[in-house]
């Protein structure tokens, strides 16, 4: 049975925060739960978020302008990682206090991480060259395919899709705007891209060369049944990128992560922020606009943070 699809692009419809929003109003300024609670704001947080040319940058970094009006006390550090992996080890050592990581990712290690919260769908993107003879995966059996960086989503994703496919290409490990130089100096045949939609990267080198999305149909479905409740067949639309066609392909849900010992009031504070300045974050990152309190709390088997289920809890008071 074919699994419900959907359909990552700019033109998606935001789904945001209405009555929520004035709940989660009391926790600007400090981390103050919306009960009243206070406890001292930390005097420096740090944010994992992802590679160059990488929609987890983008959205990190506009989180962190948010969260310096929210926490006006502490000092914001966005680190510039490899993206879901790796975010989790620096999760897990210490080295990062909040972070991104695509739901599948999860599932590898979660030791010492709580969620915050859903925030929005990454879409795997395998790109090639229009003039490509490449019109179906297994079509690259032997190509130089990036996977990635290392330690990303999107390494995670290629290499359980290769793995269960049997496709045997050539893996070449690079961050995404690495990949997107990389393909049109002829240096590999084709890129995987697991992100938001549009990703910087796609579309600057689609400003300069056609490029084509290869259509993942049948294997999304394959990945769904496979992995249910993680991968879910979705479309990039055609409005996503210039001169690249719609291409069926697999979407995977993205969760904000935090540390287990990050203080309560401090969890409930960034969930409410998320939520609150979603419009805000919208206005930069279309991705964004996917964010919105009914979903917000589906963060599959990872288990949820005190703080965030505080905050979650109290939007139904």
């Amino acid at each position: 049975m074919k699994s419900a699809e959907r359909t990552g692009g700019p033109s998606r419809r935001a789904v945001l925060l209405g009555a929520a929003a004035a709940g989660a109003a009391g926790l600007l300024g400090g981390a103050a739960g919306c009960s009243g609670r206070e406890e001292e704001a930390p005097p420096r947080l740090s944010l994992a978020t992802g590679p160059p040319g990488a929609v987890f940058r983008e959205i990190g970094a506009a989180l962190a302008e948010q969260l310096r009006e929210a926490l006006p006390e502490t000092e914001i550090e966005v680190l510039e990682t490899r993206a879901s992996s790796d975010n989790l080890r620096l999760l897990a050592r210490g080295e990062a206090d909040v972070a991104t990581a695509s739901l599948d990712a999860t599932a590898s290690d979660t030791s010492g991480a709580k969620a915050l919260c859903r925030l929005y769908d990454s879409y795997l993107h395998l790109v090639v060259p229009a003039e490509s003879d490449v019109q179906k995966l297994a079509d690259l059996d032997g190509a130089r395919v990036s996977f990635g960086a290392e330690d990303s989503g999107t390494e995670y994703t290629a290499r359980r899709l290769t793995e269960l496919t049997g496709l045997d290409a050539d893996p070449v490990l690079l961050d995404q705007a690495d990949s997107a130089e990389a393909l049109d100096g002829g240096r590999i045949d084709a890129m995987f891209s697991l992100t938001g939609v549009p990703t910087p990267a796609i579309a600057e080198l689609a400003e300069r060369r056609s490029l084509r999305a290869v259509d993942l149909y049948d294997e999304a479905d394959l990945m769904a049944d496979t992995h249910p409740d993680v991968y879910y067949p979705g479309t990039v639309s055609a409005k996503a990128y210039r001169g690249i066609p719609a291409a069926r392909t697999l979407s995977v849900p993205n969760v904000l992560l935090a540390r287990a010992d990050l203080p309560d009031g401090v969890a409930e504070t960034i969930t409410g922020t998320v939520f609150n300045k979603a419009a805000a974050l919208a206005s930069t990152r279309p991705e964004a606009a996917q964010i919105n309190v009914r979903t917000g709390i589906s963060t599959g088997s990872v288990p949820m943070h005190p703080g965030a289920a505080r905050w979650f809890r109290e939007q139904k008071t």
